[in-house]
């Protein structure tokens, strides 16, 4: 598989000016686009190559998708609500079929799986997971330390306890108490142990934070976390951050995924943010 660069610039006007590098360098050859979908900003100047390529007479095409942005706006709940996750699996399903057939689309822990019905026929969904970083992760910890899984919710539990079920599990709920919504432990006991709340992604992180209170108050020793997808939008990861003075070290660990490049490049060496990449996982996916 050869490596192909798309420019993209901008007209006075502020819209995308685009050129594929190599457009007849890329003829018969197996394509893959890897995608950023990291604000609505920059989707239409990748929609428009994306929608060119399978046109240069590849062999093939896959996009490659980390993170669905729309995903947790799935259904609604009222009359006039907008399923977005809807909308971007049609214009995806929309990309023009290469000589091979269907563009592959590859994405990692959509947040609901029955979001495989909103494509089309014109694209073929692959969902992978990040999950098998984190279990690679854990197993380069102490071997002292006691781990137990954490869900913040049954959501959670529900999309990702058979990956993790070898491990003693803990499910938290949210409860409504007049206005407010409160997070209770429902099952499981992390008395003594490292806890590892584990989701798909997070936005503001009040959840996490809230699991972690409750956890640390039923005994847990350490809590730490995981997301594939670190969305964190207005900076949000800032309240995670170990504070030089001590304070502020409520999680151990804190890891994510490089699918949200942004948050990737902001966290750079803050604890307790790592990275888990997931180039090897991708290139999998590719058959390379």
């Amino acid at each position: 598989m050869m490596k192909f660069n798309a420019c993209i610039r901008s007209f006075d006007d502020g819209f995308p000016n685009l050129y594929i590098n190599n457009a007849q360098d890329i003829r018969g050859q197996h394509v893959a686009f890897l995608a950023s979908f990291s604000s609505p900003a920059v989707i239409f100047e990748q929609l428009s190559v994306i929608f060119a390529l399978p046109r240069l007479f590849v062999a093939s095409f896959t996009l490659v998708l980390p993170f669905f942005p729309t995903g947790s706006f799935e259904r609604m709940e009222e009359e006039g609500d907008v399923a977005t996750a809807f909308t971007m699996a049609r214009i995806l399903s929309n990309i023009p079929i290469s000589r091979g057939g269907p563009t592959s689309l590859v994405i990692y822990d959509i947040h609901a799986l029955q979001e495989r019905f909103y494509f089309g026929d014109h694209v073929l969904p692959c969902f992978e997971t990040g999950i098998p970083l984190l279990k690679q992760r854990l197993h380069q910890l102490p071997n002292t330390e006691k781990i137990v899984i954490a869900f913040p919710d049954d959501g959670a539990w529900k999309r990702f306890h058979k990956q993790l079920d070898h491990l003693p599990m803990v499910v938290c709920a949210k409860v409504r108490e007049g206005d407010k919504r409160i997070v209770r432990l429902k099952e499981g006991n992390p008395a003594g142990c490292h806890v590892v709340i584990v989701d798909d992604l997070v936005q503001s992180g009040g959840t996490l934070i809230e699991c972690q209170k409750v956890l640390a108050a039923h005994g847990a020793v350490k809590v730490s976390a995981y997301v594939t997808h670190g969305v964190f939008p207005k900076c949000s990861w800032e309240r995670f951050v170990h504070k030089n003075d001590g304070l502020g070290k409520a999680f151990a660990y804190f890891w994510i995924t490089d699918s949200c490049p942004l948050t990737v490049k902001a966290i750079a060496n803050k604890a307790p943010f790592e990275v888990l990449s997931l180039a090897g996982s991708i290139a999998d996916a590719l058959q390379i």
